[in-house]
């Protein structure tokens, strides 16, 4: 049961460490997070959890992280780094059991690699594996959780697993991707990892294999994640085709995940299967399997869309790329913001007016153009007009858009109607600034496969132009109506 004891937690800014933080924190567990830069993680953590700053690399700097704290979570590794990973993973356990050890803290938990201790094994699972060792050899009780591919939306396998099957109608696959793994649900994993704080060891140190009740190949696993998604995909089995020259390829085909990719894929070679059935007896936890796993995912990325503000999201990954927007999980994103000179609710109220007979504010020939396209595929093109003039509603039609929601006078999210090879949103965010408003427009695409694709790099620079151009529409109608009719007054359609 939680208590007011303390938990450190490092690779809080990580896939598995991110989504542990606030289940701790709900589950009452008092949370401190180790960061290099606290500044970063301090904005993105629950109410109550502490953020303080340290390296594992640097071991001077893990003595105050670690002053009062009754057991601490392992949950980094050294695979991005540009360097020796290897060398880095045995510097950086090695100075967190000293310091754990120093400071008597009770419990080290720590998530590794399911696979055989091998001589022969890959450099990651060698890796995994000795970090453990390593970590146990301070004295400190550890509990390690061995994984194999974890599956969820954003998670590095599951990725490279999405990126392959959406980017390639045939794929031609070396002997190691039918080489069984045992996957398990991102879920499930946040279950044992948070069960770990409070399971009977007798303060003896423990390794723990956890993985879903089904053993699949990675190619059963793109074959699964296809069906879902409606896609079919032929698989042409070769001999040849090392795991060296599998990583090499996949660098082409998937150039955001190379550099740890090449790492992984050098694993795959492994079986990566439970061979014990110590999760059964220690844990009240029933992983779910492959398929639920793969729908999961894919709904808890449509929930976490349905949330998400992309200004936010923007500013966390990083500067765009110059070609083609920035991705996020499946999907594509082009966003740009301008400043203007008008009050949020006389921007908004200009937003609120688009389409029908007001128009989309640039090139009103091509949205036109583009319905009749669509009504000669079988679509809805731009016949359907709006509901009223002024304002809409969530679940009104807008030509060949429908509203998803509208929050006036903040935000108004459109989704595509119109056939496409994939699924579309045409979002716009306004923010009170000192000069008057920002108005963020951003466009998003979910493509189907590879047809998906080569359509939203295909009229990608038609964007630029159709919506930078709409954007400083708004922008001008907005300053000469001086409208404030989005500002709170009544909004019934007359």
């Amino acid at each position: 049961m939680p208590s007011d004891k303390l938990v450190l937690l490092t690779g809080a800014t990580g896939y598995v460490g991110g989504r542990l933080v606030p289940l701790l924190a709900d589950a009452g567990w008092r949370v401190r997070c180790l960061a290099r830069q606290p500044e970063r993680l301090a904005a993105r953590v629950p109410a109550g959890v502490e953020v303080v700053p340290g390296d594992v690399l640097d071991a001077a700097s893990l003595s105050r992280a670690m002053e009062g704290v009754e057991a601490a979570y392992y949950l980094v590794h050294s695979m991005g780094t540009t360097g020796d990973f290897e060398a880095e993973d045995r510097i950086a356990a090695d100075n967190f059991a000293a310091a754990a050890q120093t400071a008597g803290v009770r419990r080290i938990i720590y998530l590794g690699g399911l696979g055989e201790d091998d001589p022969e094994l890959s450099a990651h699972l060698r890796s995994r594996h000795e970090v453990g060792e390593r970590i146990r050899a301070h004295g400190v009780p550890v509990v390690e959780l061995r994984a194999s591919i974890i599956i969820g939306s954003g998670s590095l396998s599951f990725e490279m697993i999405r990126a392959l099957v959406e980017r390639l109608p045939v794929m031609v696959t070396p002997r190691w991707v039918q080489v069984k793994a045992q996957p398990i649900a991102i879920g499930d994993v946040l279950e044992y990892l948070r069960g770990a704080l409070t399971v009977e060891t007798g303060d003896r140190s423990i390794t723990i294999e956890i993985g879903g009740p089904d053993q699949v190949s990675y190619g059963e696993l793109m074959q699964e994640y296809a069906r879902q998604r409606g896609l079919r995909r032929w698989m042409v089995p070769v001999p040849l085709l090392t795991p060296r020259l599998s990583s090499l390829w996949l660098g082409l085909v998937t150039p955001l995940y190379a550099r740890v990719g090449r790492k992984l894929i050098d694993s795959l070679r492994h079986p990566t299967v439970v061979r014990n059935d110590a999760a059964t007896r220690l844990f009240p936890i029933r992983p779910i399997g492959v398929r639920e796993a793969i729908a999961g995912a894919l709904r808890n990325e449509d929930s976490a869309f349905a949330q998400t503000r992309w200004s936010d999201s923007l500013s966390a990954a990083g500067p765009p790329r110059q070609w083609g927007g920035t991705r996020f999980g499946n999907r594509l994103v082009d966003s740009r913001s301008l400043i203007v000179a008008a009050e949020p609710g006389a921007v908004f109220a200009a937003v609120e007016r688009i389409g029908g007979a007001t128009g989309w504010y640039y090139a009103n020939w091509l949205w036109t153009l583009r319905g009749w396209l669509d009504l000669l595929w079988g679509g809805v093109g731009m016949r359907r007009g709006r509901r009223d003039p002024k304002y809409l509603r969530a679940g009104d039609t807008l030509d060949c858009w429908r509203v998803e929601s509208i929050d006036p006078p903040e935000r108004l999210r459109l989704s595509a109607e119109m056939k496409l090879p994939g699924r579309a949103w045409l979002e716009f965010e306004v923010q009170p600034r000192e000069n008057g408003s920002e108005l963020r427009q951003t466009a998003t695409f979910a493509p189907l496969g590879l047809a998906g694709l080569v359509y939203w790099y295909g009229v990608w620079p038609l964007h630029q132009l159709v919506f930078a151009g709409m954007l400083r529409g708004i922008a001008t109608s907005a300053e000469r109506s001086g409208d404030v009719s989005g500002s709170g007054e009544d909004r019934t359609p007359r």
